[in-house]
């Protein structure tokens, strides 16, 4: 896609960095925002009383939002000017923030994550336009390198942040802290993007796909509410229809994605990208991942919070080790992906699938006596697999797209991270809940039970997805 040509002159080379910085802060408020409440939510639900259901929907809203309106995001930038949508998306995911943390009743929460992940929606995707569009190509290395970073800190500091804030209570406001430290850094934020961010915009932007905004969207709820407010209501005969239902408007939005880019080529989702069997694979790749990843996580802090009785601080400090493993085998991915991708990725799957088998044993053998070093030896297994292939999964997944094409298959596969990180809360999140309610036994057997069987999906998701990496785009001839 045609971007405007890059402003010059001093007043570009001034402000540049201090425009990457201001959107390296929302980029940075999203990440946190995305993983900070897993936390805090046993708690959460305990003070407003909320059930199973509504904590699933307030962690997987988030992403489901995100996911959807990411792709429409990013053209709306490209039409009307990416430092308006920008604005848009701080001031509102900031206001957003603040009823979140005002919520007194679980359907305010869910409303509130759903509100911040739509407007996430709206200024992330503005942070890649303005490396591209401020930044000489000699120069992006540095900026994207320093998003990568940005984005690593966010993913660490997250549980960690989420712990302390809960915790200590931070002027009488408990965990809703979490949600209100977003209200500076959103204020400062958007207060610098008006002083230093520069309007730029498409010179020829794609037509947005309303209806197929609306198809996808239609499918994605038909299919995720039954399977999350099903449980609940004893599986009753509707949420057979409605899961129908939604896989019969999947099939429509298909159909409707192709005529669109027959007919002017502003397809939501490129068709001709899945003519391509390794993209296709690595799609699927990447929704099992991070759909392992994520639920391992929700089940996890349930077992340690819920079943086990530990505070969300001591929660908090033992997931540490994850971010350990993470970084311990990170520099031979980026060292090797090039030429050894898929067996990167299909090993990353393996280790974190091993990590998953330790976590059920400890579980199943040690029961309420499950101690801190047990759980980070199991979650460092996880990290050490998940460095191995989540910093080149889409890199490797993008490795037979044309360039063309390279825009909106970036488009696909970030919105199938999102996508994949809401199916895992809602399908592992409702089979865990599910044993949870059905079990028998005080609260500790009960909670194992449901863990160490919940943690066989994970397992079978990371299986699948070694099975699929030698789908995966082959590394080029000219690379070592």
């Amino acid at each position: 896609m045609p971007v405007s040509a890059p402003p010059t002159g001093p007043p570009l080379s001034r402000r540049r960095w201090i425009a990457l910085g201001v959107v390296l802060s929302a980029a940075f408020m999203d990440n946190v925002d995305a993983t900070i409440l897993g936390i805090a939510l046993p708690r959460i639900q305990r003070d407003l009383g909320a059930g199973h259901t509504a904590a699933q929907w307030s962690l997987a809203g988030y992403a489901l939002a995100f996911a959807l309106l990411l792709i429409t995001g990013g053209r709306l930038g490209d039409i009307f000017g990416r430092r308006r949508l920008f604005l848009i998306g701080v001031a509102g995911f900031t206001a957003a923030s603040v009823a979140c943390g005002a919520a007194m009743t679980p359907e305010a929460l869910v409303a509130g994550r759903l509100a911040q992940g739509a407007m996430a929606a709206l200024m992330v995707p503005q942070v890649m336009s303005v490396i591209v569009t401020m930044f000489a190509p000699a120069e992006r290395t540095l900026a994207f390198s320093l998003l990568g970073a940005v984005l690593s800190a966010g993913s660490v500091s997250a549980p960690l942040l989420g712990g302390l804030l809960t915790e200590y209570d931070v002027l009488g406001t408990g965990w809703r802290a979490i949600f209100y430290v977003n209200v500076p850094v959103g204020i400062l934020a958007f207060c610098a993007a008006l002083r230093f961010m520069p309007e730029t915009r498409s010179d020829r932007p794609l037509r947005l796909d309303l209806t197929g905004v609306a198809l996808v969207t239609l499918a994605t709820l038909g299919i995720m509410y039954p399977l999350v407010q099903g449980p609940a209501e004893g599986l009753p005969a509707w949420t057979f229809a409605v899961t129908a239902g939604g896989v019969a408007v999947l099939g429509l939005f298909v159909v409707q994605q192709r005529r669109r880019h027959r007919r002017d080529g502003s397809a939501l989702v490129p068709p001709t990208l899945f003519r391509r069997r390794s993209f296709t694979a690595g799609v699927v790749v990447v929704l099992l991942v991070f759909s392992g990843v994520t639920s391992f996580f929700l089940v996890l802090t349930y077992q340690l919070q819920s079943g086990l009785g530990w505070t969300p601080l001591r929660t908090a400090l033992v997931t540490l080790a994850w971010p350990v493993g993470i970084t311990a085998t990170t520099h031979l991915a980026l060292r090797h992906g090039a030429a050894h991708g898929r067996r990167l990725i299909g090993a990353g799957a393996l280790t974190m699938a091993a990590g998953t088998l330790v976590m059920i044993a400890c579980v199943r053998v040690l029961g309420a006596g499950l101690a801190w070093p047990h759980v980070a030896a199991a979650e460092l297994v996880v990290g050490l697999g998940m460095g191995l292939c989540v910093p080149i999964l889409t890199g490797v997944v993008l490795g037979d797209v044309p360039p063309d094409d390279a825009g909106a298959g970036s488009g696909v596969v970030n919105t199938g991270i999102q996508f994949g990180t809401a199916a895992g809360i809602t399908v592992v999140g409702a089979v865990f809940f599910a044993l949870v309610t059905a079990g028998t036994g005080d609260l500790a057997d009960r909670f194992g039970a449901a863990t160490a069987t919940a943690l066989w999906c994970n397992v079978g998701v990371f299986v699948l997805a070694a099975l699929l990496s030698p789908l995966l785009p082959a590394p080029s001839p000219a690379e070592p």
